[in-house]
Formats: structure tokens, C-alpha cells, sequence
């Protein structure tokens, strides 16, 4: 029986139902390792859940300024430093974007999953020793500089089980993501009205200053009574508004890493609709689990050709690509080798 602390991104909420990609990946490993009788300990900000233990730190209530980050990090640190006196850890896992800043300080192996974009972190990451790096798919392994702790990507998993669960298509797409100028939402609201359809989007207006000038500036004035903002989704409503949909929108025009949403879309038998951008032409298979478009012209005529996409083959590509129980096993594997022999054979 191993002990593992998982530590989260300290501004975001890790549970099951959080809006963020990373937070859900630990979360569902912090579920993984209690399910098969390990010790998980999860450090995460307010807000957050897990199956084994957990620590917090208060979540910002104001715009979150550097300042603010700074301060939040020092608080962060100490929090590490008191749970690896307190527990007998054999490893630790860091999931956030900014874990340089509150790494600790330990001759315990230190995993290090990047979730974003390589182009989110400083290059001088790399030359971390004592910190071995974990990518979530071929893509952005390809495109991380040649390291000597950079492990074979792990690709996400979702719960493939959502495809026991079959529902009537209806008349809207969906939009589910992070409000943020990256995420390109106003381009999926643009598409849907030019398409005539109906758009519904699921997400959280995180208190950076660039992401609610956004919402307020560009998104917010796009809003209708045909595309409407649900705020963020509960697992159980997104996945039930996912099997409803006629089409998830993936309008990102970040370097994608991967996409936990498109994965989870096509558990639910729902094709969808992408840019290419980053791993997300390795999700989508073309003319057979949905579209990959170039502009928004080209999104708004997909949006009219999704009903020629059959649900079961999505279910079929997800059940056979994007599997949770693979992905945690990999994960358990990794942190055997890194516990036991410090290597990856």
C-alpha cells in the first residue's frame, strides 16, 4: 500500500464536478487510489472534494493579481511542507501549471503531469532535477523539449460507462469550457447563430482580470435567448445535457493537450465539433465522431451535418480509445517504478 499526495492548481477547485480538466484527472486518481486500498492525500484549495484526505487553503474572493498569487503561494508551500512531515508520502503529484513556484523541497520522487500547453510554462522547467514530467498525450509530448525525465505520455480517460446511458437527441449544441479569450466561446456562439441552432454553455468565469473582461466584453453582449450561459454544470447534468446534445462545440484556438469534454461527448454518443487545434484532431475522427473545421463558416455548416454522424460510433470510439480504467492503470504503474526504483524502466 502506497501513500500519495496529490496536489492541485491552488485557484481552482478540484472535485469530479469542477469545470477544469486537471482537476477532474486528480480527482478521479485521488478516487482510484482509495477504490484499491492506497492512502491519498489531496491539497487543493476551498471548495474542493476527494475520497481520501484532504487539506486546503482558503480560495481568493477578489480579482486574482499576482500579488494576490504571491501570496497564495507562500500559504500553498508551507501547507506541503507541514502534510510531508505529518504522513509517511512515498510520492507526490503535482497537476498545477504554476507547481515550479510552490515545489517542495524533498528527496521523495516528484511527478510533475502537464495538463496545458507547453507554451503555458517556463522553459526552464526542464532543468528541474528532481522532478520527472508526465504529458496527457503524443501531441504535446511532441512538442516538449528532449528531457531526461520526460515520461511516455499517458493519454486521459473518461468513464466509458456513460454509454450505458442512451437519450433522445435534441435541437441545441453545447459548449462546455473555462470562459477565457483562449477558449474562444464567442466563436461557437458566432457558428450557432449563423447555423441557426441553438447553443447552451456550461462553464465558470474564473476571477482573473483578462477572463471577466472577456465574459463581460465579448461574450456577454453575444448572449440570447437561443444561446444562453448555464454557468458551471454538476457532473450528473453535464453528462445528461451531453447525451441530449446534438453536438458538443470545441471552439479552442489553444494548443490543446488533449480534451476531456470531447472524450466524455462521445461516451455520450455526441459527435463533435472542433478546431484543430493541438491533440484535438487525434480525438475527433472526421466525417465519422464529428468535424474538424477551420473557421466559422465551416463550424455553422457542421453544425447542420451532425445528425449524418451515428451516435453508436462514437460510443464505439470511446469505449475503445479513451478509457478511465487504462489511464489509472498506467498512472499506478508510473508510480510504482518512481516509488520502488526512483526510474522508469
Amino acid at each position: 500500500m502506497s501513500c500519495i499526495v496529490n496536489v492541485a492548481y491552488p485557484f481552482a477547485p478540484a472535485s469530479l464536478d469542477t469545470v477544469g480538466g486537471a482537476e477532474q484527472i486528480l480527482s478521479r486518481l485521488d478516487q482510484a487510489l482509495v477504490q484499491n486500498g492506497h492512502d491519498s492525500i489531496v491539497i487543493a484549495c476551498e471548495g474542493s472534494q476527494a475520497a481520501g484526505h484532504l487539506f486546503t487553503i482558503p480560495r481568493p474572493r477578489t480579482v486574482i493579481t499576482e500579488e494576490a498569487k504571491s501570496h497564495y503561494y507562500s500559504i500553498y508551500q508551507q501547507l506541503i511542507r507541514e502534510t510531508l512531515k505529518r504522513f509517511s508520502v512515498d510520492l507526490v503529484h503535482l497537476h498545477g501549471v504554476d507547481f515550479y513556484r510552490y515545489l517542495p523541497k524533498t528527496d521523495l520522487p516528484v511527478l510533475v503531469t502537464l495538463h496545458l500547453p507547453i507554451s503555458f510554462y517556463p522553459r526552464s522547467i526542464f532543468d528541474l532535477c528532481a522532478v520527472w514530467f508526465q504529458c496527457v498525450s503524443e501531441e504535446q509530448h511532441k512538442n516538449c523539449p528532449a528531457a531526461g525525465k520526460l515520461l511516455p505520455a499517458i493519454p486521459n480517460g473518461v468513464p466509458v460507462e456513460l454509454t450505458f446511458h442512451h437519450s433522445r437527441k435534441r435541437n441545441f449544441a453545447i459548449v462546455l469550457s473555462r470562459i477565457a479569450p483562449e477558449k474562444n466561446i464567442h466563436g461557437a456562439i458566432d457558428a450557432a447563430k449563423l447555423a441557426k441552432t441553438a447553443l447552451l454553455i456550461g462553464g465558470e468565469v474564473f476571477a482573473y482580470e483578462d477572463h471577466l473582461h472577456y465574459y463581460q466584453a465579448v461574450v456577454a453582449p453575444r448572449l440570447s435567448a437561443q444561446c444562453r450561459f448555464l454557468g458551471p454544470l454538476k457532473q450528473k447534468r453535464k453528462w445528461r445535457l451531453l447525451r441530449a446534445a446534438s453536438c458538443l462545440v470545441q471552439p479552442s484556438i489553444a494548443e490543446e493537450t488533449s480534451s476531456l469534454v470531447a472524450m466524455e461527448a462521445l461516451a455520450c454518443g455526441t459527435p463533435v465539433v472542433a478546431f484543430p487545434s493541438g491533440a484535438l484532431p487525434t480525438i475527433v475522427e472526421h466525417g465519422r465522431t464529428g468535424f474538424i473545421v477551420r473557421d466559422i463558416a465551416e463550424m455553422a455548416e457542421a453544425l447542420g451535418k451532425v445528425h449524418n454522424i451515428n451516435p453508436e460510433d462514437c460510443r464505439k470510439a470511446a469505449r475503445s480509445r479513451f478509457s478511465l480504467h487504462q489511464m489509472v492503470e498506467r498512472y499506478f504503474y508510473t508510480y510504482e517504478k518512481l516509488i520502488n526504483s526512483g526510474a522508469i524502466a
